[in-house]
């Protein structure tokens, strides 16, 4: 009996401890990859890989924001494509027991606007870049969470071509800190320098 009211005391702790990382106060460092694959066969090939780092301040509980920087190239029959954008995202997460996929998960919204570019020999678009798109986070510990997100691009600008779109399958990892720890964090990296 003391085992099992000890196993359902820390299943609860780290149901709450989940939810509590998306407080205001709190930060979100991580990282998101982005279309990692290839295809290979004969006459045809290409390869893919995007990251995006991300640091984010939650404003208040539930709503991070932060600064949004990304990279992607692609190499596909002996050309190469480069995508970036610099600019702004901002999440909000759901913590509705009804919409709930587990008790150690949450689902978010994320939209990100900015300067974004898709660039080929020959061939570019610069100008706005807008994306948004559903995720999910699921918490392997407490402050790690690994997650999921579909998300739809678009650039409107100039160029050879005026505008391009992209859906994109993102998976990455973010590390969720209490504003406690990561001024610890801080205050020890002043104390080392």
């Amino acid at each position: 009996m003391k085992k099992l009211s000890t196993l359902l005391i820390l299943l609860l702790a780290v149901t709450i401890t989940v939810k509590a990382q998306t407080q205001r106060g709190n930060l979100l460092i991580g990282a998101q990859l982005a279309n990692i694959g290839g295809v290979f066969q004969s006459g045809s090939s290409s390869f893919t890989f995007g990251i995006t780092p991300m640091v984010g301040f939650f404003i208040q509980d539930n709503l991070a924001v932060g600064p949004n920087v990304s990279f992607d190239y692609t190499h596909a029959n002996d050309e190469n494509f480069f995508t970036w954008s610099v600019g702004a995202f901002g999440r909000k997460y759901f913590d509705d027991p009804s919409i709930e996929f587990s008790k150690r998960s949450t689902w978010f919204l994320e939209a990100n606007a900015g300067i974004q570019g898709v660039n080929a020999a020959g061939d570019n678009t610069n100008g706005l870049g807008l994306g948004f798109g559903p995720g999910l986070a699921y918490f392997i510990t407490p402050n790690i969470g690994l997650e999921g997100l579909l998300k739809y691009d678009l650039t409107l600008g100039f160029g050879s071509s005026t505008t391009t779109n992209q859906v994109s399958l993102n998976v990455g990892f973010q590390i969720y800190l209490h504003k406690d720890k990561a001024k610890n964090i801080i205050e020890e990296e002043k104390k080392s320098q």
